[in-house]
Formats: C-alpha cells, sequence, structure tokens
C-alpha cells in the first residue's frame, strides 16, 4: 500500500497562494528615480536581507508545536544571514554528487531524514490603506517551502531557482508581525534538480516586500519584430493591470536619455496590447548592446501617478535558411557554462560576484552564457542586457540520476508529472522574457527524454514565440529548434557539419571540459565549428571552480571540494572544472580560450615585405579605430615599437596591411620577433583604454639563430680520474663528476666548489595525473607500471681528450613486467672550463603485444641546488602551456621564481610546463646557469618531487624537497579535456618511439644570457 504524499511530495501541487510569475520591474512616482533603475528608490520596497532567527530539525515533523504562531519563543534561537544556505553556515551536511541523487530513488517520494530549516523574522507593517497590497517575494528557496504569517498558512512553493511572490495583506497588522518559512531540503521538486553541483539548501536568495496599489501594473511583455532588411522593427506591447480601474497608459521610448517617440496605449478591461513601428534604431547584439529604456506611465484611481522604467533591445532571433541569426546576421557562439559559485557563500551570489563574472567573460572575448542548469539570479541577465552577452536561459531541471536506473525517462515521460515541468519552463519565460539578452530558452539538461518536453515546449511558444527552443536530450530535435549535443567528439563533429542539408543549425551546449589543468584541444575544436555553416559554436563546461573556502593548519586559503566534507557517495573534485579558480583568478585554461575564440585573427601573408592578413571574426563589429600596437625585439632588446589605427574592416572581412616597420633594420638582429597586440582605444563597459582583445606574434625567419659551437679557451686544469668498482670520480680545479657505475647515473655535478647537480639526469616517462588522465591512469599505474620505470644498467666507458672527457653509459629503460622499453645511450662531455653537454639518445624496444598507446611524457629529470631560484627562459611564457594549449603563450623570453612557476590548481596535478622553450637559465643573485637546448623543448621547474604533487590533495600541501627539479621534455603529451570530453588529439600524444636530447649546462655571466645561449662550447 502506497504512502499518502505529504504536501513537499505532492506532484499534483505547484504551489499554494502564489502569484502569477511575471517579468521583473520596479515602479517609480518620477523619472529621476525611475532613471537610476534602483530598488531601493521605488515605491513601496523594502528589502528583508539580513538576521533571521533560524531552527534547524532533521524532519518536517520534527517541527515544535505551534512553531508557526506568533506566541513561538523565538529568542534564544540561533540566528542566520538571509540568504544564504544553512549547509555553509554549519547546519545538515555538505554532499557534492554529479549524477546520483543523494536518497532512494521512489519519486514522488523523499526520505523521512529530511532535514527542515524554519525561519523567523519580526516585521513591523505601517497601517496599510484600502489601495495597499503587501507582497512578500522570495527569489530562491531550495527546495520547497511554507510561509506562515502570524500563525496563518500564507503560502507554498517550490522549484528552487525561481521567485515566489504572495499577497499577505490579508495575513498582517499594523505593528509588529511574525514572518515563519518552513524550507525542506528535499521534495518531489528535488528529483527535477539533480544538477552537478553542492546539494545546498535555505533561503539563498534575497527575499523583498512591496507595497503597492492594488490597481497598478502587474505585468508587461515588450517583443520587437523586425520589418524588411532590419531597419525598421514593430515595438509590440502588451500586459495587464492586477484590476481593470487604469484605462490609460503612457508609453515613451528613450535613448540614453533622449526621448525618441511618445504614444498613448488603451487599457480595455485591464489588458492592453500595442504595435508601434520604429525607424532606423540602433540594434542590440552581444557586440553592441544598445539599450533603449521604455517607460510606462499611468494615472491610479487615487490620482498617484506611477513610472515603471524597462531596458529594451531591438533584436531579432531566427532560423532563416537554416541558421541561427541575430538582426538577420548569422552568429557564432564563443560561449560558457555558468554555475552560481562563490567560494565563501555557496550558491548566493552578490550583485559584485555577477559583475565580476560578466567582466572577465568580456574581457576574454566570451559572447555567450548558458545558465547551467537553472535561471539565474535576475540582475544577471540585466548585466548580460548592458554588457553584451548571449544568454541561453535554463529552466530549473535535471533529472540525471534517473540515467542510472535504466530508465532515463522515468518522470520525464510521465503525464503526472507535466504539470510540474510545464510550472517550471512557464514561470522562467514569463520572469525573463523582456531581456533582449536572451535570445534561446533551455528546457533543462540531462532528463532523458519525453513528453513532459513537448508540453514545455509547446507552453513556451505559446507565450514567446519570438526565441528559440533548446534542448539537448532531444536527439531528434523533436521539439527543440537547433540540434545541440555536448562533448561531442571531433570525428562526429566534422560529421555533423557536413550532413547540413536541410537540417537545424547545431551547437555544442558543453564541451572542453575545464577541469584542472585544461581544456586541451580548443584550437583543433573551433577549427571545426568554423568550417562548417551548420555548426555554430559551442560552451565551454565550466566558467567557475565550485571550490569551498577554508584555511589549512599552515593558515593558507585552500578549497574543498566532494568527499572533504564525509560526504559519500560523492564525485570528488569533478566540481572543480572551471575556467577560473574559486576566486575568480583566471585559470591558464582561460587564457587559452581567450586566444583560440580570438576575434581578430592575423596570419602572414608575406612577412619579409611586412604584409599581414587580418580577418575580422566578429559577427557585427567593424574593427576600424582599434589600436594596434607593433612591436619589434630581438630577446630583451627592443628594437622598434609603433602604435597604429586599424582601418575600417567590416565583420567577417579580411584585409592585408603593410605593419610601418622598419624590417631592414630588423634584419641586423637575432631572433627579431614582432608581437602584435590588438588594444581598445577608448575605455568600454567591462575594460580600460588599452585592453589587449588579442595578440599574436610571428619570427622574421631570417634572423632565426642558428646555434653553433664555439670552443671556449680553456682556463681550467687536467682532469684526475678516480675508477673505482662503484664509483667513475671526475675532478678538476673547476669541477667534480660522480657517476655511479652501478646504477649508471650521475649522482653529483660540482662546479667552483658549489654542488649545482644533486641527481640525473634520468629519463621519465610519468608526470602527476592530470584530471583529464582519469580515463587513462589507471592503465598506466596498473597494466603498463609506467610510474615504476627504471633504468638497467649497461655499459660505462670513457674517454680523454685535450679539453674535455667523454663519458658514454648505455642502458635499458623499462618497467614492470613489460617487454617493451628503450635502450638509452648517455653521451656526457664535461670540458675543463666546467661545461656539461648531455647527448641522450632513446631507441625503441617494441617486443610483446601489450604496449601502450600513449605515454605521458618522454623526458630527463635533474636536482638541482635549491639555491639557484630564479629562472628565465626562452619560450612560451609567461603562464604554462602544453602542445595542446599553447596558442595563448608567446614565444619570448621571461623570467619568474621557482615557486612562481607552479600553477596552484585546486586539486594538485602537473603544471608549469613552458613549451618550445630554446634555452633556460637559473639564477642565485649573480651567478647564472645557462641550459642551453640543441633543439626546442618543453620544461618544468619545481621545488617539490612529482611523488609529492601527486600525494597532495588541496593547496598548501605540497611536500617541498631539498632541491629543485628540472624536467626537459622530448615530448610530453597534450592536456586534452578527457575527464568529460575529446582525448588527447593524436597530434599531442606521445608514443613509444625513438628519442633524441642534447642540451649543455655551463656557468655564465648574468648579463651575458642571451648571447650566450647563441652557441654550445662542449660541441
Amino acid at each position: 500500500m502506497q504512502r499518502e504524499m505529504k504536501r513537499w511530495e505532492n506532484i499534483h501541487l505547484t504551489g499554494i497562494n502564489r502569484l502569477p510569475a511575471h517579468t521583473n520591474f520596479y515602479r517609480y512616482y518620477n523619472r529621476e528615480n525611475a532613471t537610476t533603475f534602483n530598488r531601493e528608490k521605488s515605491i513601496g520596497y523594502r528589502l528583508l536581507d539580513g538576521v533571521w532567527k533560524f531552527l534547524y530539525v532533521e524532519a518536517p515533523e520534527l517541527s515544535p508545536k505551534g512553531f508557526e504562531t506568533e506566541e513561538f519563543a523565538i529568542e534564544k534561537l540561533e540566528d542566520i544571514e538571509v540568504p544564504s544556505s544553512w549547509q555553509m553556515k554549519g547546519y545538515g551536511h555538505m554532499h557534492y554528487t554529479d549524477v546520483l541523487y543523494p536518497f532512494a530513488i521512489n519519486p514522488p517520494f523523499v526520505p523521512q531524514e529530511n532535514p527542515t530549516g524554519i525561519y523567523f523574522r519580526e516585521l513591523v507593517i505601517d497601517e496599510l490603506s484600502d489601495e495597499e497590497v503587501l507582497i512578500i517575494k522570495f527569489n530562491g528557496v531550495d527546495s520547497a517551502f511554507d510561509l506562515y504569517v502570524n500563525g496563518q498558512h500564507a503560502g507554498f512553493s517550490k522549484a528552487s531557482r525561481l521567485p515566489s511572490e504572495f499577497d499577505i495583506t490579508n495575513f498582517v497588522k499594523k505593528g509588529s508581525n511574525r514572518i515563519t518559512v518552513r524550507v525542506y531540503q528535499f521534495s518531489d521538486g528535488t528529483y527535477l534538480e539533480d544538477q552537478d553541483m553542492w546539494w545546498l539548501s535555505g533561503i539563498f536568495r534575497s527575499v523583498e516586500l512591496f507595497t503597492i496599489n492594488k490597481d497598478t501594473l502587474q505585468d508587461v511583455f515588450v517583443e520587437t519584430l523586425p520589418g524588411e532588411n532590419y531597419k525598421n522593427f514593430t515595438m509590440k506591447i502588451c500586459g495587464a493591470f492586477f484590476t481593470n480601474c487604469v484605462k490609460n497608459l503612457r508609453g515613451t521610448l528613450r535613448y540614453r536619455n533622449e526621448k525618441v517617440d511618445e504614444f498613448e496605449i488603451n487599457v480595455v478591461e485591464g489588458i492592453f496590447e500595442f504595435s508601434r513601428l520604429v525607424e532606423n534604431p540602433l540594434l542590440w547584439n552581444a557586440e553592441e548592446p544598445n539599450l533603449y529604456t521604455l517607460e510606462f506611465e499611468y494615472e491610479l484611481p487615487t490620482g498617484e501617478t506611477e513610472i515603471v522604467p524597462l531596458r529594451i533591445g531591438f533584436r531579432s532571433i531566427e532560423i532563416i535558411e537554416n541558421e541561427i541569426r541575430v538582426n538577420g546576421k548569422r552568429i557564432f557562439f564563443n560561449g560558457v557554462n555558468r554555475h552560481d559559485a562563490n567560494p565563501k557563500t555557496g550558491r548566493t551570489v552578490s550583485y559584485e560576484d555577477m559583475l565580476k563574472d560578466v567582466k572577465l567573460m568580456k574581457q576574454h572575448n566570451i559572447n555567450a552564457v548558458r545558465t547551467a542548469h537553472y535561471p539565474n539570479n535576475d540582475v544577471f541577465y540585466d548585466l548580460c542586457d548592458e554588457y553584451g552577452l548571449y544568454v541561453i536561459d535554463e529552466a530549473d531541471l535535471e533529472c540525471h540520476g534517473f540515467e542510472n536506473t535504466g530508465n532515463y525517462n522515468w518522470i520525464s515521460d510521465n503525464e503526472l508529472w507535466e504539470k510540474q515541468y510545464v510550472d517550471r519552463a512557464v514561470r522562467m519565460v514569463k520572469r525573463d522574457r523582456n531581456h533582449p539578452s536572451v535570445i534561446m530558452w533551455s528546457l533543462g539538461n540531462e532528463s532523458g527524454a519525453g513528453r513532459n518536453f513537448t508540453a514545455m515546449y509547446n507552453a513556451i511558444k505559446t507565450i514567446d514565440s519570438t526565441r528559440l527552443v533548446h534542448y539537448e536530450g532531444d536527439r531528434v530535435a523533436a521539439y527543440s529548434d537547433v540540434y545541440t549535443t555536448m562533448y561531442t567528439r571531433l570525428k562526429p563533429l566534422e560529421e555533423i557539419g557536413r550532413d547540413a542539408e536541410g537540417k537545424k543549425p547545431h551547437i555544442l551546449c558543453e564541451y572542453g571540459h575545464a577541469m584542472g589543468n585544461g581544456p586541451g584541444g580548443l584550437t583543433e575544436y573551433q577549427q571545426v565549428m568554423r568550417k562548417y555553416p551548420r555548426l555554430q559554436g559551442g560552451f565551454i563546461w565550466e566558467w567557475c571552480d565550485h571550490g569551498i573556502e577554508t584555511t589549512n593548519e599552515n593558515g593558507e586559503t585552500i578549497y574543498l571540494y566532494g568527499g572533504d566534507f564525509g560526504d559519500f557517495p560523492t564525485n570528488g573534485n569533478f566540481c572543480i572544472d572551471g575556467l577560473v579558480f574559486p576566486d575568480k583568478t583566471p585559470s591558464p585554461g582561460l587564457l587559452e580560450y581567450k586566444k583560440v575564440i580570438e576575434p581578430i585573427v592575423t596570419e602572414e601573408a608575406n612577412l619579409q615585405e611586412g604584409k599581414i592578413r587580418v580577418k575580422n571574426l566578429y559577427d557585427f563589429r567593424n574593427l576600424c579605430g582599434i589600436d594596434l600596437l607593433i612591436t619589434v625585439k630581438s630577446f630583451d632588446t627592443l628594437i622598434e615599437e609603433k602604435i597604429i589605427k586599424l582601418p575600417s574592416i567590416d565583420a567577417q572581412e579580411e584585409v592585408e596591411l603593410v605593419l610601418p616597420v622598419d624590417l631592414a633594420k630588423a634584419a641586423q638582429y637575432d631572433d627579431a620577433r614582432i608581437y602584435l597586440s590588438y588594444q581598445e582605444s577608448e575605455n568600454t563597459l567591462y575594460a580600460e583604454k588599452g585592453h589587449e582583445i588579442t595578440k599574436e606574434s610571428f619570427l622574421l625567419s631570417s634572423t632565426k639563430v642558428k646555434k653553433t659551437v664555439k670552443a671556449a679557451v680553456s682556463n681550467g686544469s687536467d682532469f684526475s680520474i678516480e675508477d673505482e668498482a662503484a664509483w667513475l670520480t671526475i675532478e678538476s680545479n673547476k669541477i667534480k663528476a660522480v657517476f655511479s657505475k652501478v646504477f649508471g647515473t650521475l649522482k653529483s655535478f660540482t662546479v667552483e666548489g658549489e654542488k649545482m647537480i644533486h641527481k640525473g639526469p634520468e629519463v621519465t616517462l610519468w608526470r602527476a595525473i592530470i584530471d583529464n588522465d582519469m580515463y587513462k591512469k589507471d592503465d598506466w599505474i596498473n597494466k603498463y607500471f609506467l610510474k615504476n620505470t627504471k633504468e638497467q644498467m649497461g655499459t660505462v666507458n670513457y674517454e680523454m681528450a685535450e679539453d674535455y672527457i667523454d663519458i658514454e653509459i648505455t642502458k635499458y629503460l623499462s618497467t614492470v613486467n613489460q617487454a617493451w622499453g628503450f635502450h638509452l645511450t648517455y653521451n656526457y662531455r664535461i670540458t675543463k672550463n666546467g661545461a656539461l653537454n648531455i647527448d641522450l639518445k632513446g631507441r625503441k624496444v617494441l617486443r610483446g603485444k601489450e604496449i601502450p598507446e600513449m605515454l605521458p611524457r618522454i623526458g630527463v629529470t635533474i636536482n638541482l641546488n635549491q639555491d639557484y631560484n630564479h629562472v628565465t627562459w626562452y619560450g612560451r611564457g609567461d603562464s604554462e602551456s602544453y602542445q595542446d594549449t599553447k596558442r595563448s603563450q608567446q614565444i619570448g623570453l621571461y623570467s619568474k621564481t621557482v615557486e612562481e612557476m607552479h600553477t596552484d590548481y585546486v586539486y594538485p596535478q602537473e603544471n608549469g610546463s613552458r613549451c618550445d622553450t630554446s634555452f633556460l637559465a637559473v639564477a642565485k643573485g649573480e651567478d647564472m646557469y645557462l641550459f642551453n637546448f640543441k633543439g626546442e623543448y618543453d620544461f618544468t621547474i619545481h621545488d617539490y618531487e612529482t611523488s609529492a604533487l601527486e600525494e597532495a590533495k588541496h593547496r598548501g600541501n605540497i611536500k617541498k624537497s631539498s632541491y629543485n627539479v628540472l624536467t626537459i621534455d622530448y615530448k610530453q603529451s597534450g592536456v586534452g579535456s578527457n575527464s568529460c570530453g575529446e582525448e588527447q588529439l593524436p597530434l599531442y600524444r606521445v608514443g613509444v618511439e625513438d628519442f633524441h636530447l642534447q642540451f649543455e649546462m655551463r656557468k655564465i655571466g648574468k648579463g651575458n644570457m642571451v648571447e650566450e645561449s647563441k652557441f654550445f662550447t662542449a660541441r
């Protein structure tokens, strides 16, 4: 016998006494206040955020008797801040899952263990006139709640990330009133809210109180419909008042406070519909977010006048010839998925948090946001309107946990749940449909398929026919206006692009999983999506790491993730998957994404003649007037610097430019490079004048350094050699080198009495596991045992010459129970001047059937004197780079401390590589050692061992070593995004292959580094 549904389990109930959804707006008595859009200056407004009294119980049934009454004693209860989530305040349990429901699936029923928070607030109310009503608005409560006023039940609502309003006029009295809100962690709505995020509960968005006139404006909806050639637009206005007492409405359209138009609107029985032609308005798009103000003015029966201002944008969103078009132009999405996230307050985010997000997105060339996976705070859409971001507005709906039951469509295809699904869609659309930034509605995320999505689609189209509807789970695009997929690999994505005839346009609603070190391979995605007209871009998963801030035993800030709170089952650090760290610091992944999606592409046309090709990839913006800073450098020497204004280059057009630089002068230098920086010439909303939109650099090929051998005049004494059974010691008045004849390794290298090398070099095939290695690591560790590679000793031979000594050591490298491996030949040459030259050849040995398709890396590690803590390199920088994430990092001369070479990922992992490096130097004061490379290699240098990095699970917990660990890579595999997305592409994989590394270490004068890097002294 099935138990009776409780109110918070009743799928037939979406709310009690909740007012109809409507667009968000505020009412003002005068234009002066209306133009501020400041809610604090609006009529009858009161913010109820702040300290409330709070009682936490383990289940609703455990609520004290009479808790809702005025007589219930609350003085001794604890305080809680509203808005907030009670788990972030120490109540209940922090829990993170990606897919799993934290309870048994038995819809619509939830566990008896249903944590419940009861909030209390004393509210002093002035006497209301007969014309006034009092409305309380909850902008976000997770997951369902009952409202009581002075002991009377005043309302009930669910859908956590949508507002709920209640008319409490008849429940209040003059003077003190008791507001009581009982919030349930779990409800039937929880089955619709299984998003990839922390399970957080409570009143997490603002609570507002409105004293309004009973006859006032209830809702208004503005559509802008294009005319021929998108020159003129028809402004269609409809709406309603609470009563039929208001007969006339005046509309005024303004642009930047200048009146554009004025008109009268008739109101019939409280309802109005009106159309007006607007000639040649400035149009809204993400690149040119032109906003108008539409003011509605009306007189109430009391004789008072109210003004309601709205920001609107003239823009259309259509599918024409199977393309998504804004104002008739095809657009391309370079987007991100965004959760509400703050490391200190969880899902409670401030205006400053949202503003910072929007500015950072714009600064990094992002033009679109998917509100994954629920409607955001309404202020976020205001910011997107103002700053210019396309928005896919997503319903508060995800049923991911049902995927594991074998019946993914369990409730999505169940007509008993239709009302719940449709309610979430309609309330979202009615709240947000006046925002020009919202160009697409999303029915939700990862919830299977079924009839309820058809019902949502039809309900949305009934109330807003102007926008597109998206749902990725609709595999045949039956109730989706676009065809969307997620994490589609490159090859099938290209097939989608080719299969375009008569097909709906495609977007990747999620790709490029930005977890830890990554995502890599974004350039190839951009190339494929730009190649095929059907493919109109995508959205990186995701914007921000969901770390929870705390301090460790040393007082350092660290961030916690799933499992750190004893939560089980959990998806661990899978919530640490953003382009920005929890404190909104950009990660290397965001820097790379900014470059990959650059709106200005520069190519060589004929660089020897100074010609470049500039492509404008904006969809609307002309490049005219953008500053181009041209810098010509040779290493750290500035040859020339100029700034020019770009000419008129229309969107999607390209031109050839001749750079105004003295190429003949540049040709006299070595490694002359032209650096181009495209910068904003004026302040913008999101950045100051001089903000770099993108950058590019080119090497003048005729100036490329061809390193030579320059035998130095010997100033060292002859070598003495001590050849023992276990050791080979080579010594002069400049150096001392100790080799183990048992292990075949250089145990130490001392120069002028100072030990520079403590151990090495030794071949390594291993790197600390990155998140994007998660599906390879088991084979790497437990099948191929790559962490356990060992060099087996072969032979040691040496030979003296007049100015140097050669030592040849042969070895075999393999690992546990493997037949494949490498024959290694180390050739050391040590000169009397103290140079150490290393030539290492590796010859692959392919035996047996079990050979790894991909190795983490092939490189050598050397343990260096830790006092040499300052690093200068000529390669890519200054941030980290890997072979599939290096476009954002230009080749140049950079300097950092060893500590600064570390990228502080929330979950420690391989980091800090610098690609395509020609040389590096380490320094202590004025003393410097040069590592000069025969080719261009990648390197890392850290003050810890790889094993220490892997043992650490949080920032600040990496055990330091007593030396610096330098790793020089013949090759390191790219990073990919295979924690959820594409694997490392074949071009960026290291296999079991022959390799050759050659480099030289020698002491140099600090001021001579660049010149010294142009030659070798040993060979």
